[in-house]
């Protein structure tokens, strides 16, 4: 009998040593904000924004192609990157019409996946989340169609991942903002003119 008590006293003991504080609160530290600071990846985006937004701590190797006025960059350089930025400018060799169609077929894909519109001061565009597509080895993807002193540009910013505790939609909201500024400073336009 005096083993049954000894075997009670000792469960009550653990259950009560195992059972949770209520007082204990998680003390995880938010998300760092997205902010713009150079130095810059592909031109348009802050380094330590991408670094924040997606967890990549290796060293970044750019490899771009095409031209200021239609082209695209990708960094760092390897298969899938984890970031990849594509720009388009109306004008020689890309007329309205092309960008509209583009922005129309992204804009199916968008809708099809469950992408989002974006904020209208980012223009006309959507962001999303598409795992189960092909765009699955960068699944986070925004575009955007936007005035910069009165002519059409597109951008296009798609991330492979994101850290843990991001919301990868808002951090792409905000990639876009920066990048539509950045852009009207490298090409010397203003963005929603």
């Amino acid at each position: 009998m005096r083993g049954l008590s000894l075997t009670l006293t000792a469960l009550v003991l653990f259950g009560v040593s195992c059972t949770p504080e209520s007082d204990i609160v998680s003390t995880l530290a938010p998300p760092l904000p997205i902010v713009d600071s150079s130095p810059y990846v592909c031109s348009l985006i802050p380094e330590q924004a991408f670094r924040s937004v997606t967890g990549v701590t290796e060293p970044l190797a750019e490899e771009t192609a095409g031209t200021k006025r239609n082209g695209n960059c990708s960094a760092p350089d390897r298969t899938p990157p984890p970031l990849e930025v594509w720009w388009m400018h109306e004008g020689p060799g890309m007329p309205q019409e092309h960008l509209n169609f583009l922005l129309d077929d992204r804009r199916a894909v968008f809708t099809r996946h469950g992408g989002v519109p974006l904020p209208r001061d980012l223009g006309d565009g959507m962001v999303g989340y598409m795992p189960d597509s092909i765009f699955a080895d960068q699944p986070y993807r925004v575009s955007a169609k936007f005035r910069c002193d009165n002519e059409a540009r597109l951008i296009d910013i798609d991330l492979s991942q994101v850290a843990k505790g991001r919301d990868g939609i808002k951090d792409l909201i905000e990639l876009m903002r920066i990048a539509q500024k950045r852009y009207g400073e490298l090409y010397d336009c203003t963005p929603g003119k």
